[in-house]
């Protein structure tokens, strides 16, 4: 018999339940008690909607990232929240965040928070983890109290309980040295921990371990890959069965590794590396176990149940007992629950399938491999009847769409001169003073503003009044920013939901969920769009705001647009047709969003490509064909402009130091990129590489209420100067402030504008 189970479900709840409840307790208008309360209730809801699969994961849920949770389970905190007092919980949001609530930081006389840890993509998902810390000195010691907390909760509901750890290759791999140190010479440090940790599941009675070992899908060095052969046999003597995890690619090379490892089982992510599982099957051991990853785990379309079926079936009468299935990899990245969504297109909504709905295709596979197909042959009917519609829909391909696409040249993405001539032109039209001062888009979105979005989604606010409540908002957005003396204002995007959705509505080939939202970090919750068919630009998209952003001031207002890339990156793309090919599509619609902008005067276009770094292929390998029409995709979307009209770029939480002749390849005027949390340990690529164009490096971590001091932007734009000339450097916070509150944003744009007015009178 087939064995069903899950490598992780979405934590943040069907309502978004727990980003509500965390918020509530970072304003101190809740207690621990209710927080941790409202964790027990989501477990167990999610657990049971789990409760037809053999094994359900206990230990993926977290309060804000599992990578955090496991440094808290192995005692790895940073030696800056060591010696607080106070419940554990507030520790752990002291390091992702910088602070807890307000009274728990009075009661560690803590009131003006910590540094928060760094935060970077997890893989090349839209997910982002705090990273581990490490130094030579760093010490392990085990800590299961939430673990307990969780096996019990799920033995007293009868949950089949397999927990979820992250192992300690790739948990080494994901961290930082602080220092000089090697991070591998801490394998030793670290295995007994985990051998502890497992001895502590045996006597919990857990039979199955999941182990998490996604690095093994990436270009490991030989000393990795070492790492790996001498911390597995550190495993042989065990109580429990390790199921080893790989998922989000191939494992080529690692293939025989992994199948060689003392494991019970490995996983493999079938929707990315299919050609593997027959090749798996036959390396593995005799009594290992092959689960295979056969439902997408990081998209929202239906799987066809039929096609899978036609190479699972004989790989299921080698297997027999021993294959077992799941999705490709944690449902984390998809949302809850397709059967709320009342408001989407009928035909649409019949193509797709959210995290449950992929559950339920797990359990029809599962029972025509036990059972025969004739046992869901109405379901497998209704899938493929789906599958076909979607194949041959009218709604998918755009003739006109396709033709634009065929006239792309390589002149498109050229910029009439090259940078040293438009710089001077530029600098003469804006006259802006060295280190001049600007922000990367979005300013907070109030509460009055989510009220009149709201009140307009539901009617009971006309399009009249939607626009003047905008209006207002965006006239205060500029007044502010006059009064803080900034130096290119922004019209702070009132209007916008997110960076994607917003865009994505007004664009031809795009649907929308009602509740499809997706963890991006802690209480971070984003909306992807749903990219089902060709794109096209019907209408001007920004231009009306921004001009009207323009009418109130004189100094430079920056056009504000998201970029193909992360258009693409940041949505449920279509999987019929290659990535590049809708790239190039949005390239062409944003485009013409550049060029309406440059005609209604604006002088300063930035066009975010946040999340460029974050689609590169896992494998260094295949970076070269991603990066080529990736940059060449965002050149044609920036470059049909005069000299005259500066171009921006925006880019954050990824490393960017091993693709920087590629953002320098994008030739935008000015970049601005996140630097603070790393404390400017991002520009080290410029000590090899010779950048040749204006940058910004973020001095202000907007995810962290923290507020920072004049003192401390002097002292990162000086590093900043170490490696840039100073007349080629911006000043501006590391991201949108959208998610901020005007009483934070106020005075931390003070200190900036003043440290920028400090660095001018040294140069």
């Amino acid at each position: 018999m087939v064995t069903t189970h899950n490598l992780g479900f979405p934590r943040i709840g069907a309502k978004r339940e727990l980003k509500f409840g965390l918020e509530r307790y970072w304003k101190g208008e809740s207690s621990r008690e209710e927080l941790k309360a409202l964790g027990a209730q989501l477990r167990a809801r999610h657990w049971n909607d789990q409760r037809e699969l053999d094994l359900a994961p206990v230990g993926d849920f977290a309060f804000y990232d599992q990578v955090l949770d496991m440094s808290f389970t192995l005692g790895n905190l940073p030696a800056r929240v060591q010696g607080f007092h106070g419940d554990k919980l507030d520790n752990y949001f002291r390091v992702a965040r910088g602070r807890s609530a307000q009274d728990a930081e009075e009661h560690a006389a803590c009131c003006g928070g910590v540094a928060a840890g760094e935060m970077t993509k997890w893989f090349d998902t839209n997910y982002h983890y705090i990273v581990p810390e490490f130094t030579a000195d760093t010490t392990f010691n085990l800590d299961t109290s939430g673990f307990l907390e969780q096996l019990r909760e799920a033995r007293e509901q009868g949950v089949k309980a397999k927990p979820v750890i992250i192992g300690p290759i790739t948990y080494l791999w994901l961290g930082k040295a602080k220092d000089d140190s090697d991070k591998l010479a801490l394998l030793a440090r670290i295995m007994p921990v985990y051998r502890a940790l497992l001895d502590y599941f045996k006597v919990m009675d857990v039979e199955w371990v999941q182990i998490d070992e996604p690095v093994l899908v990436t270009e490991l060095d030989p000393a990795w890959r070492d790492a790996f052969v001498t911390a597995y046999q550190g495993f042989e003597e065990r109580g429990v069965k390790l199921l080893l995890a790989t998922y989000f690619g191939q494992l080529k090379e690692n293939l025989e590794l992994a199948c060689g490892l003392p494991v019970d089982g490995l996983h493999i992510d079938a929707i990315n590396a299919r050609e593997e599982i027959a090749l798996a099957a036959r390396k593995l051991p005799a009594h290992s176990v092959l689960s295979v990853g056969a439902i997408n785990g990081r998209n929202i379309w239906k799987t066809d149940l039929n096609a899978a079926l036609e190479w699972l079936t004989p790989l299921a009468r080698k297997l027999g007992d021993r294959l077992w299935l799941a999705p490709s990899c944690s449902l984390l990245h998809v949302p809850v629950d397709l059967a709320s969504e009342h408001k989407l297109d009928a035909e649409i909504r019949s193509w797709l399938a959210f995290a449950l709905q992929k559950l339920d295709e797990l359990k029809v596979l599962a029972t025509a491999l036990n059972g025969g197909r004739d046992k869901v042959a109405n379901q497998l009917a209704a899938n493929a009847a789906a599958i076909a519609a979607r194949r041959e829909s009218p709604r998918v391909n755009n003739p006109a769409v396709k033709a634009a696409l065929a006239r792309i040249d390589a002149k498109l993405g050229n910029r009439q001169h090259a940078y040293a001539e438009r710089a001077a032109k530029q600098a003469a039209l804006l006259e802006l003073p060295a280190y001049p001062t600007t922000t990367i888009g979005s300013f907070p979105q109030t509460a009055e503003i989510r009220h009149a979005r709201s009140q307009f989604k539901s009617g009971a606010l006309d399009r009249a009044g939607y626009r003047a409540a905008m209006r207002r908002e965006i006239e205060r957005s500029v007044r502010e920013q006059e009064a803080l003396g900034l130096d290119v204002l922004v019209h702070g995007e009132a209007e916008r939901n997110d960076m994607v959705e917003y865009f994505g509505e007004q664009l031809d080939g795009y649907a929308f969920s009602q509740f499809g939202w997706v963890q991006s970090y802690g209480s971070r919750c984003v909306k992807p769009p749903i990219l089902f068919g060709d794109i096209s630009r019907p209408r001007a998209m920004t231009v009306e705001w921004i001009s009207y952003a323009q009418s109130l001031t004189n100094k430079p207002m920056k056009g504000m647009l998201t970029g193909p890339v992360t258009i693409l990156n940041w949505s449920f793309v279509r999987d019929d047709q290659p990535r590049s090919v809708s790239c190039y599509q949005l390239a062409l619609a944003i485009r013409e969003e550049v060029l309406d902008l440059e005609k209604a005067g604006v002088r300063v276009v930035q066009i975010d490509e946040a999340a460029l770094r974050e689609g590169l292929p896992l494998r260094r390998a295949q970076w070269g064909e991603y990066l080529r029409w990736a940059v060449e995709s965002f050149r044609i979307t920036a470059n049909g402009v005069r000299d005259e009209t500066q171009i921006h770029t925006h880019m954050c939480y990824s490393e960017f130091n091993d693709i920087i002749a590629s953002i320098a390849g994008m030739d935008a005027d000015v970049i601005t990129i996140e630097t603070s949390r790393s404390d400017m340990e991002l520009l080290d690529a410029f000590d090899d590489f010779n950048y040749p164009n204006e940058i910004g490096p973020g001095v202000y971590d907007i995810h962290s209420p923290n507020i920072p001091t004049q003192q401390h932007i002097v002292q990162l734009m000086q590093k900043a100067a170490e490696r840039i000339p100073a007349q080629r450097l911006w000043v501006n916070p590391d991201c949108g402030l959208k998610t901020r509150q005007w009483a934070e944003v106020i005075p931390a744009l003070t200190n900036m504008v003043a440290a920028a007015k400090t660095l001018r009178s040294r140069v």
